[in-house]
């Protein structure tokens, strides 16, 4: 059975990464936007880092410009902005399209692991999170509308699991 392990993710840094060196750990993956309305949630997402990283959680943010053009920026840009204006300081990945034929491999897996509302496997909008547990798998998708505040609950269970 395919796991978040058999995937890998590019940092802004450029050098693909395996996500085999997170095995053990719970991962709380978002797609992320520099020009949204919940754009501030940068904030709550650094906040469950710095709470949770030392205890196993790992964020990872992954910009998106599919929405409304919301991260047209570089990379560069875009790291520049999230460190500047929220003091993101977990790990944020190069540019990615969530959506669509040429959708990133892990987005693919994820959207087909914890299909959305009625099913769907789109992602409707920046800031969807999901939560994958320490075997690897989905444990939850969350609305862009579930604030990281919301999620503690589910981060400590994944983490005590």
């Amino acid at each position: 059975m395919p796991s978040i392990y058999d995937f890998s993710a590019t940092p802004m840094s450029g050098k693909a990464v395996p996500l085999k060196q997170f095995k053990g750990k719970v991962l709380l993956i978002v797609n992320t936007a520099s020009a949204c309305g919940f754009t501030p949630q940068f904030a709550g997402l650094e906040k469950l880092h710095e709470t949770w990283g030392p205890k196993g959680l790992v964020v990872m943010g992954f910009p998106c410009n599919q929405f409304g053009a919301q991260d047209a920026g570089s990379n560069e840009e875009i790291a520049s902005f999230c460190q500047l204006n929220y003091g993101v300081s977990f790990p944020m990945m190069a540019k990615v399209n969530v959506n669509g034929t040429d959708a990133d491999p892990l987005y693919q897996w994820l959207t087909a692991e914890a299909p959305g509302l009625l099913g769907s496997k789109a992602v409707k909008w920046n800031f969807t999170k999901f939560l994958v547990g320490k075997d690897g798998q989905v444990l939850k998708r969350y609305a862009p509308t579930d604030t990281p505040e919301s999620l503690t609950r589910d981060i400590e269970a994944a983490l005590a699991a």
